[in-house]
């Protein structure tokens, strides 16, 4: 058996042992400057969604993820924002959990010039809709992880899309 030697990481020397592999994606809220939010309807899976995917491998941070998938996704270029959100997901059959950030992209106005260019590969229709009728065209989590975004000007931790007992937002 060979001797153990410290491996170091970003605290310092560590021990071998499995890293935990969370998913994890980011997605953006942009607000149309008339109190409607942006949502797209993708072709790969039911429903409605806010423009957002998963973090690419290789360091990809959250804020990054945001801006390339709402880049991809609807041609919109993202310069600013703040965080919104945290959900945990929970592992279940068939999915793999993981974490969802969510950032308040600001509005865009119709002022301001921006078109939306779908990928009609990936996003067969957009839509502004208006707090409430987003609610009810997003599914499960991704609704009500925008409900609880919208109720406050401050960063929120959720866990399957709800609030936590015992976590002050």
């Amino acid at each position: 058996m060979a001797p153990w030697t410290a491996q170091f990481g970003d605290d310092g020397a560590v021990c071998e042992f499995d890293l935990p592999r969370v998913p994890a994606s980011a997605g953006g809220l942009i607000g149309d400057g008339a109190g409607r939010l942006l949502v797209l309807k993708p072709t790969y899976k039911r429903g409605w969604t806010i423009p957002g995917g998963q973090m690419e491998s290789g360091g990809e941070s959250p804020w990054e993820a945001c801006r390339r998938e709402i880049l991809e996704e609807t041609g919109l270029v993202v310069t600013s924002g703040r965080l919104a959100c945290v959900d945990f997901l929970r592992p279940r059959a068939g999915k793999p959990g993981g974490l969802r950030f969510l950032f308040d992209c600001g509005s865009i106005g119709p002022d301001q010039g921006h078109p939306i260019r779908l990928p009609e590969d990936e996003i067969a229709e957009y839509r502004w809709a208006a707090p409430g009728a987003a609610d009810r065209l997003l599914s499960g989590p991704v609704g009500r992880r925008v409900a609880q975004a919208l109720a406050t000007d401050r960063p929120v931790y959720l866990e399957d899309g709800r609030p936590v007992a015992g976590m002050t937002n």
